[in-house]
């Protein structure tokens, strides 16, 4: 006997028609299936990456001019001290001549880590320290960013920055890109796993933006948030946001890559020994800044002082070996080798060691001062950073391992006797290595590097250094929140649902509907209320949230349950809100579903007359579903 639910189905090649059009079902399959980002959507979540790359590529412009200025303003009008700058990080012409005032420059990073410290420890605490941490932490937790992290960590790293702080600007791109991608996406129609590649399509575009290159951006912010893996589906939007930002910011000062034109390094098959022991030299010196960085940051956090005053001590302690950094360099080389020290990021200093100048030294004298201003920049940097200042990690690391990388060079030409060795190549490969292992991201080192010598020349000795770097560095990362991979990150542990049986019949949703739990919270409540609310919730996974003029959006349980409990207390309800949606109670499952599809929530809620009177997800869909073809066939 023919079954007639299969007639209906179809026996012929495929489905019969849904009753209710073609979208609602495409919606219902999307809910059902859940992949993490349906190739059909990936238009729209480019069209949003786009978006991203445009706000990170503005800001990053302006935070990368705001930079040039502030410390032409601040570090020398005040110090008169101007640090030296790499080929393609400026835009200002050459200030004039100062006269170095010693006192002022010890007292200039204090002054920079007060403001800093004030600023981030009143206005968000999260927008404190380098920046590249807290990201990855917020991709794993919920990717909840407050909006005001954008304007508060971009004016404590100028300020922080600007007076010589011993960090880089890409830490703070990286965590204002991230709450760039956070905003975006849950002002506009997204689903969870979108909002997550939208982070961090931010984080790339942020890179992208202070460090112009585009392709390692984009590799990198995929593959920093994890030991031993990557998150493949955010890749091409991640590309796609760092190339608009990308181009914007060379539209605004012009293409050039960070070091200038750097000369061809030709492969050479006997220096890859050398190569292999300066990975081993460089996870050294690795291991030396993070144990000091770490040592700092304890013993900051035992200072019998406020944390807003932290920042202060550090910068001046970070201002008094720069400062003597600056004496020496001076009183051994002439005026013009004073900004040859450890104030800023440190890409100045490193455009020297590989391209020379007429101050440097030669043979052992060279490593000695290229050795030992690396040793400097590892303290100064880990009391800039350590001690909460708004500054990034990851140009301290890329400077550390270039002037590590040019001293075994040079040290290894002296020795040898071998022309053919070019510091410059083993600095740039001391780069790579050093970010990479200790980030515990070998493949965008090796593009990063690339991209930064303008060729691939040093792709072989890169991919040996990075891969013994890799080993020797496996249990040491710079970054504490990153995760083993993807099957342990909290932001990839949501159920799979069961597959769609076909169709669903229009019905009534009273009978599954959600009662509600819990009623509007005030949109300003602090997310620690809401956190509390979630434990009552029941089978309700969403809450309203109640503005001056009716419901202002919605926010999602389990993103808050998600975000850390240390941060729920300054967090405010509305910093994880989505746009406000909701269907009537005459809806059917079709309607709900396409709402459910374009708002990308798990939960909807049902109005009758402007109040809640339930809520319906896709949990409540698949139960229909199921009740639907579990019920006999008619007449049956």
């Amino acid at each position: 006997m023919t079954d007639e639910r299969s007639e209906e189905r179809g026996d012929r090649g495929g489905p019969a028609p849904a009753p209710r059009g073609r979208t609602g079902l495409r919606a219902m399959a999307l809910l059902t299936q859940e992949s993490p980002l349906e190739m059909r959507h990936l238009g729209r979540v480019l069209l949003h990456a786009g978006a991203v790359g445009v706000a990170a590529g503005l800001v990053g412009a302006a935070f990368f001019a705001s930079l040039e200025v502030g410390q032409r303003l601040l570090l020398g009008g005040l110090a008169g001290y101007e640090p030296l700058r790499a080929f393609g990080e400026t835009f200002l012409a050459a200030g004039p001549d100062r006269q170095l005032r010693p006192l002022a420059l010890v007292l200039v990073p204090a002054l920079g880590g007060l403001a800093s410290g004030l600023l981030t420890s009143f206005l968000a605490p999260e927008a404190a320290g380098g920046g590249g941490d807290a990201a990855i932490e917020a991709y794993h937790h919920g990717g909840v960013i407050r909006r005001r992290v954008i304007p508060v960590k971009g004016i404590a790293a100028v300020l922080s920055l600007s007076t010589g702080g011993a960090g880089g600007r890409e830490g703070p791109t990286m965590q204002i890109g991230a709450a760039l991608g956070a905003v975006v996406g849950r002002l506009l129609p997204t689903h969870r796993s979108e909002r997550r590649v939208l982070l961090v399509a931010g984080i790339a575009a942020g890179i992208a933006a202070v460090f112009r290159t585009p392709l390692g951006a984009a590799l990198l912010a995929t593959e920093m948030l994890y030991r031993d893996d990557f998150e493949a589906e955010a890749l091409v939007p991640a590309i796609f946001a760092s190339v608009v930002s990308y181009s914007l910011v060379i539209a605004l000062f012009g293409e050039s890559t960070l070091f200038g034109a750097l000369p061809r390094f030709p492969f050479v098959p006997r220096h890859l020994l050398l190569y292999a022991l300066l990975a081993l030299v460089v996870s050294l010196a690795a291991v030396a800044f993070l144990r000091t960085l770490r040592a700092v940051q304890r013993a900051s956090a035992a200072l019998p002082i406020a944390i807003w005053a932290r920042p202060a001590v550090g910068g001046l302690a970070m201002g008094a070996v720069g400062t003597a950094v600056a004496l020496w360099m001076e009183r051994s080389g002439g005026p013009a080798a004073a900004g040859f020290g450890v104030f800023g990021g440190g890409y100045g200093t490193l455009q020297f060691a590989m391209t020379g100048t007429f101050w440097m030294p030669a043979g052992g004298g060279a490593v000695l001062l290229l050795a030992g201003v690396a040793v400097a920049k590892i303290l100064a940097a880990s009391l800039t950073i350590g001690t909460g200042g708004a500054a990034g990690d990851f140009a301290p690391s890329l400077t550390i391992g270039g002037l590590v990388g040019a001293a075994f060079g040079v040290a290894a030409r002296t020795l040898l006797g071998d022309p053919s060795i070019q510091p410059a190549a083993f600095a740039l490969v001391g780069m790579g290595t050093f970010y990479g292992g200790l980030a515990h991201t070998p493949l965008s080192a090796l593009v990063l590097v690339a991209e930064l010598a303008g060729s691939y020349d040093l792709l072989v000795p890169m991919m040996l250094a990075t891969g013994i770097a890799a080993v020797a560095l496996r249990r040491s990362s710079i970054y504490p929140a990153q995760v083993a991979d993807r099957a342990a990150s909290p932001a990839h542990r949501e159920g799979t649902p069961a597959p769609l049986l076909e169709q669903v019949a229009d019905r009534s949703m009273r009978d599954l509907r959600v009662e509600p739990a819990v009623g509007p919270i005030p949109e300003h409540a602090p997310l620690s209320e809401v956190a509390a609310a979630a434990a009552r919730a029941g089978e309700q996974r969403v809450v309203a949230l109640a503005g001056t003029s009716g419901y202002s959006g919605l926010v999602e349980l389990a993103t808050v349950e998600a975000t850390p409990d240390t941060e729920r207390h300054w967090m405010k309800a509305d910093d994880a809100r989505v746009p406000f949606v909701s269907v009537p109670e005459d809806a059917s499952w079709s309607d709900v579903a396409e709402v459910l599809e374009r708002c990308g929530l798990s939960q909807v809620p049902v109005l009758r007359d402007g109040g809640i009177v339930g809520w319906v997800g896709d949990r409540e869909l698949r139960r229909a579903v199921l009740e639907a073809h579990a019920a006999p066939p008619a007449g049956g």
